[in-house]
C-alpha cells in the first residue's frame, strides 16, 4: 500500500472549523469572488470552478467545486455532476501537460469522517503523483517540498486550459 504522508496539513486539520455566520463556505465566496488571482482559481465553467488547493496534499493538488453549496452527489443536478467530471478531465489534462506526473488520485471526501475539511461544500480533489513523491523531509521534518509557488502554477494551468481544445 502506498501512503502519501502530508504532515503539514496538520495546521489545516487543527485549526477551528467555524462555519461563517451566513452559512456561505469558504468555496461559495472564492466562486462569487472575481479575483481569481487570490484564490488560486485556473478555470470556470458554467456550473463548476477549479482551484488550487492552498493546503496541498502534493504539488499540483486542486480542487473542482461546482458553484452551488451541495454536501452530497445526489443533490447536484445532471448538468451539474456532467460539468463536474468534464472539468476534472480538462484539469486532469493540464496538469498532466504541465507538472508530467506517474499518475493520479481523484476523488471526494463526503462528509466529515471521510475527511471533508469543508463538508458543507463538495469538491472533488485532483492530486498529481510521482513514484518515489513521499519523501523525507514532510516525515523527518514535518516540512512539505512544494516544488513550484501557487501563483506561478496557477499561471501556467490557466494558459493551457485557456488554449483552444484544451482537455
Amino acid at each position: 500500500m502506498d501512503v502519501l504522508h502530508a504532515p503539514w496539513r496538520i495546521q489545516y486539520i487543527l485549526a477551528p472549523k467555524t462555519p461563517p455566520p451566513d452559512g456561505e463556505s469558504l468555496f461559495t465566496r472564492v466562486g462569487r469572488s472575481n479575483d481569481d488571482v487570490a484564490h488560486h482559481v485556473i478555470v470556470r465553467s458554467r456550473t463548476c470552478f477549479a482551484m488550487l488547493n492552498a493546503y496541498p496534499y502534493n504539488g499540483g493538488h486542486l480542487m473542482v467545486v461546482p458553484y452551488r453549496q451541495v454536501a452530497d452527489l445526489p443533490e447536484l443536478t445532471d448538468a451539474e455532476l456532467t460539468d463536474l467530471m468534464r472539468l476534472v478531465q480538462r484539469c486532469q489534462g493540464a496538469l498532466r501537460r504541465v507538472m508530467k506526473p506517474d499518475g493520479f488520485n481523484i476523488g471526494l471526501n463526503l462528509g466529515r469522517a471521510a475527511g471533508a475539511g469543508i463538508a458543507e461544500h463538495l469538491h472533488m480533489h485532483i492530486v498529481p503523483r510521482w513514484i518515489g513523491d513521499t519523501n523525507f523531509m514532510p516525515v523527518l521534518a514535518g516540512t512539505s517540498v512544494v516544488p513550484q509557488a501557487l501563483t506561478e502554477l496557477a499561471a501556467q494551468l490557466r494558459a493551457v486550459l485557456a488554449e483552444p481544445g484544451a482537455e
